[in-house]
């Protein structure tokens, strides 16, 4: 897809491998028509009958509408009497809207979930069908389906293994100067200073998005925080935004402001992309997951992903930031599900999955899958460093979350860190009351 890519740059910019997602993940990662139900497993779901009717397949990735397409031809070809809609919303749609649309099975007799907050709540609403003791589970990696599961039943599978941290123009920061990822913060600054030096824009940020500015968070905490759920404790009570970790983080982003694009808090997710697609910034804080994205914009340079360490090298305990999401299940009252097991099947597949992989650019969690995407090669070592299951889905209220992440907003927009942690505690503590 993206073609033979010089990848010297990117393979010289880091160095031997770390720990690996599953040692990581231990230590705190890692409505259809037509047709009969037939007999259901153990679990509930109807894996048997006949493969027929007509299935919708709900999800948020309308940049993955085409590769989809074209798997779900195939599938037709080998279930001719059935057939599959995708029904797309965009993200932050789809993060509101997905439970009351999908409830029921008037759409979703497949969907997909956000890790977190809107995974739990479909669960608690009953409508995923659960699939333990079903054939497709043993499909994937063990030690990456923990978010599609609670209390050790499995209700959905991650289909998508991505890393939230900034991507990297490796021709920019080769052209910076850096040849190596930034070991500590001074060193990430310094970084930023010699991008900036050079003519780019250091750091494109999506401030004006809700669904994606607050995936450098992600980073931004893993080594500043005390403890690994770090979130889940804000959540509790046990933690607080005005704690001195969580404002030493917003004093950080206070010091990225001349690093950040011109009204950065009010850009969004496409207008950085394209930024970033046009060789004019050294860094997208976004993630893996838009790689073929800025492939599509008509992007030649090598990538490679760099997350800010924001300690001392010696205080780091990650590299980076990790996450299964996309989490693929079967609604509890869709009327076609053989065929929309039949669908989850075929996507689980390995040969199937790399297509999916390879045509967006993402990772998947699907065993014994192999990469062609040059991209996907590219990025691979980070399969295996230390990187920490991304923080920013461990809250399950999502008005909370939102509190904590506009804290960052505000800070980069020119509001003092000790304010902007007061005023979001207070709605935190709200929130919680």
């Amino acid at each position: 897809m993206t073609g033979n890519l010089d990848r010297r740059s990117a393979l010289r910019l880091f160095g031997a491998a770390g720990l690996g997602l599953g040692l990581a993940a231990c230590a705190g990662p890692g409505g259809g028509s037509g047709g009969a139900v037939g007999s259901a497993s153990p679990s509930g779901v109807a894996t048997s009958g006949a493969v027929e009717g007509t299935v919708s397949f709900a999800h948020w990735r309308a940049e993955d509408k085409a590769v989809l397409a074209g798997l779900i031809k195939a599938f037709v070809k080998a279930h001719p009497d059935a057939g599959v809609e995708q029904d797309i919303s965009p993200s932050a749609d789809y993060q509101s809207t997905a439970l009351r649309r999908i409830k029921g099975a008037k759409t979703g007799d497949v969907f997909t979930a956000f890790r977190g907050a809107q995974f739990e709540q479909i669960v608690k609403a009953g409508v995923y069908a659960p699939l333990t003791g079903t054939g497709v589970v043993d499909r994937y990696q063990r030690e990456l389906t923990g978010p599609g599961a609670v209390g050790g039943v499995q209700y959905g599978l991650p289909y998508q293994l991505v890393f939230n941290m900034p991507l990297a123009n490796t021709d920019a920061l080769d052209k910076a100067g850096h040849t190596s990822a930034p070991t500590d913060w001074d060193g990430f600054l310094q970084l930023l200073d010699d991008l900036k030096a050079k003519g780019y824009t250091p750091l494109a940020w999506p401030g004006g998005d809700s669904a994606n500015s607050g995936q450098l968070l992600n980073s931004m905490v893993m080594n500043n925080a005390p403890s690994d759920d770090m979130f889940t404790k804000i959540e509790s009570g046990a933690y607080k935004v005005t704690d001195d970790w969580f404002l030493t983080t917003l004093e950080q982003y206070a010091a990225l402001r001349p690093y950040f694009q011109d009204r950065a808090t009010g850009s969004s997710t496409d207008a950085v992309t394209r930024l970033f697609a046009e060789g004019k910034a050294g860094l997208l804080a976004t993630g893996s997951f838009q790689m073929a994205g800025v492939r599509a914009l008509g992007a030649e340079f090598p990538f490679d992903l760099l997350a800010p360490i924001t300690t001392t090298a010696a205080e780091a305990t990650y590299q980076g930031v990790f996450n299964t999401t996309f989490i693929l299940g079967v609604n509890s009252a869709s009327t076609v599900q053989p065929v929309a097991y039949a669908f989850l099947e075929f996507l689980s597949d390995p040969e199937n999955a790399a297509a999916y992989a390879d045509g967006t650019g993402q990772h998947v969690t699907v065993e014994g899958v192999e990469y062609a995407n040059d991209d996907l090669r590219a990025v691979a070592p980070w399969l295996t460093r230390k990187t920490l299951l991304a923080p920013r889905f461990q809250f399950l209220n999502l008005d909370i979350r939102s509190a904590v992440e506009n804290a960052t907003v505000a800070v980069a927009g020119g509001t003092e860190p000790e304010r902007a942690a007061e005023e979001a505690q207070r709605v935190i503590d709200q929130k919680r009351s």
